[in-house]
């Protein structure tokens, strides 16, 4: 008893030592010594060592996020200073702080330090300079429009044998398991080209530990086995032993047959470093279907819950098929990229709902010397918190901002400048927004197409953010074949 004491004792005398430095930061205000002249942004760094981070984790849970900001702005200003994620953290709001974090050369990329840890800290979301340069150039090569264009007949195939397979003959689907499902299959089949028959275990031990691993990218980082981080970092790790497997394979491949046809055997064949190519796979894996699964989930939604919007996008579709059908291409031949760009409506639509509901809440920044923003000196070290929702929902920018309305996204009536920014901007906007657009298309034409549905009994289009939005229930629907189906 004396010696567990003792040692109980000894654990909590070391943890105070290596906390010490880190308590008289945050008491002090500020990481690193102000060259600058000016007043820190107002506000408080809230509790010692935890700031502000426990009650920004609950809001997040309890999907109250955005109120939780909302009352720090509307006590602080556009500027303010709370203390998250044991950071001193400046946060600001409106189209002028997405200009400064996009823009801005004493700015660099911030992640939370769980998403560093399950996804690596070498991808294209943590380097700068010229090897971000180099890694993007590697990734816009099979994302820009000509590269995306060739996908569309794989993701049309890939739409239809899951609705076939997930949703004909039955009663009721839960969209967010559906739609993620979905969005991975396409990422594997186009992107990355592993083949659903020779690589079938392959994709199914990604899908399951990605599943997992996404759960952890803001869990708080204390690395025990019955810990969300704890369980989320050994799928990680499971994760990058098989994304291993497949760099040797292509490896091998490239030595016998040269052909750099899929992103992986691009970077094997550039001479990217093993580890490097795993983070950056890691990061297009979750990047590139968890994002477009929870737009396509939230569209399912807001349609459903306004009937004119609703009738506008089956119209559109519908016309799609009709003109299809006459050409001989409705029984069996895939959309066409000129199908895509009729559905001016549809998009529209998906673009109103990234305004309510964008699947990433927030950038993170950070500072690389003393920056002044808005009267205020915010230090070097400090981390930059921006809410993509609060710009989003600016009732000067977007008048009724609660009320779902595509038209504000129609030809002529686009947002201002920074008001609207949900695949980011600057240097460092999304390579993957033209392969969103063209996978929720495609998603949308067939499901609208062949399906009606309402929510389920019990299941009230609710959702929480953890980090991503995740409705209740999956979103469970009550779904109807159309017996027009295409």
């Amino acid at each position: 008893m004396a010696s567990s004491s003792t040692l109980l004792v000894a654990a909590v005398a070391i943890l105070a030592v290596a906390l010490l430095p880190l308590l008289r930061r945050l008491l002090s205000g500020h990481g690193h010594t102000r060259s600058g002249k000016g007043p820190l942004p107002p506000g408080s760094l809230g509790l010692p060592v935890i700031g502000h981070t426990l009650s920004f984790a609950r809001a997040l849970r309890s999907n109250t996020a955005e109120e939780w900001l909302r009352r720090r702005a509307a006590a602080h200003g556009p500027v303010s200073r709370p203390s998250l994620f044991l950071c001193p953290t400046a946060f600001l709001v409106g189209p002028s702080a997405s200009k400064f974090l996009f823009s801005s050369a004493a700015v660099t990329p911030k992640n939370h330090p769980s998403f560093s840890q399950m996804v690596g800290r070498r991808s294209i979301r943590e380097v700068v300079g010229d090897e971000h340069r180099r890694v993007r150039a590697m990734m816009v090569r099979f994302l820009r429009p000509d590269a995306v264009r060739s996908y569309v007949a794989g993701m049309d195939a890939e739409v239809r044998r899951h609705l076939d397979a997930e949703w004909r003959g039955r009663r009721t689907v839960a969209v967010m398991p559906s739609m993620k499902s979905l969005t991975f299959d396409a990422m594997c089949t186009v992107l990355f080209r592993l083949d659903r028959e020779k690589d079938a275990s392959v994709r199914r031990e990604l899908s399951v530990e990605f599943q997992e691993l996404i759960r952890g990218v803001w869990a708080t980082p204390i690395n025990l086995p019955f810990t969300t981080y704890g369980r989320c970092l050994a799928a990680s790790r499971r994760g990058r032993r098989t994304v291993a497997g497949i760099i040797q394979r292509r490896r091998a491949r490239l030595e016998s047959s040269p052909g750099d046809d899929d992103l992986v055997s691009h970077m094997v064949a550039e001479g990217m470093g093993e580890e490097d190519i795993i983070d950056n796979v890691m990061f297009m894996m979750v990047a590139a279907h968890d994002t477009t699964a929870a737009l396509l989930t939230f569209v399912i939604l807001h349609l459903e819950a306004n009937r004119d919007a609703y009738d506008k996008v089956v119209a559109e579709q519908a016309e799609i098929a009709r003109r299809r059908k006459s050409k001989g291409d409705g029984d069996g031949g895939a959309l066409s990229w000129e199908d895509l760009g009729r559905m001016r409506y549809t998009w529209a639509a998906a673009l109103e709902t990234l305004r309510l509901v964008p699947p990433i809440f927030s950038a993170l920044r950070q500072t690389t010397e003393d920056v002044e923003y808005d009267g205020y000196v915010i230090p070097r070290g400090w981390q930059l918190l921006h809410a993509t929702n609060m710009t989003h929902w600016d009732p000067a920018i977007f008048p009724d901002p609660g009320r779902y309305d595509p038209a504000r996204f129609v030809a002529g009536s686009q947002p201002p400048p920074f008001s609207f920014i949900p695949f980011g901007g600057g240097a460092r906007i999304c390579p993957g927004n033209e392969f969103a657009r063209v996978e929720t298309l495609v998603a949308l034409h067939y499901i609208v197409t062949g399906f009606s549905w309402k929510l389920a009994a019990g299941c009230d289009g609710t959702f929480s953010r953890n980090p991503l939005p995740y409705p209740s229930q999956g979103l469970l629907i009550d779904i109807n074949e159309l017996a027009s189906s295409t």
